[in-house]
């Protein structure tokens, strides 16, 4: 399964939340959402910095990532960043392609 890095940032509804759940609550909240579309929460993890929380999660698809995504923005409490991830052998498969690319201007 494809694996994307999400970075989620609260909006001070999201922290007022947050505070009256724990951790625990939102970390399951977090966990059904990426279920309900066939995906695995491989790490989830509150952070300081740009963002509250940073997971990583294996979905079946990006239809089925965008789909959490649009959820989460949805509800107006958070917002996120979304990066799919490449494996070392998935780079070592884009190495041996021969893409064909002229730049700006040459």
């Amino acid at each position: 399964m494809p694996k994307y890095l999400i970075q989620v940032s609260y909006n001070a509804d999201g922290v007022k939340g947050l505070q009256k759940d724990g951790g625990t609550k939102r970390q399951k909240a977090a966990q059904a959402l990426v279920e309900s579309v066939g995906g695995k929460m491989e790490t989830f993890y509150f952070a300081f910095g740009g963002s509250d929380v940073v997971a990583i999660l294996d979905m079946p698809d990006a239809a089925s990532m965008a789909a959490a995504s649009l959820a989460l923005g949805a509800s107006g409490k958070v917002t996120n960043t979304t990066t799919a991830l490449v494996t070392p052998e998935e780079m070592d498969q884009a190495k041996k392609k021969a893409p064909k690319y002229k730049a700006p201007g040459q």
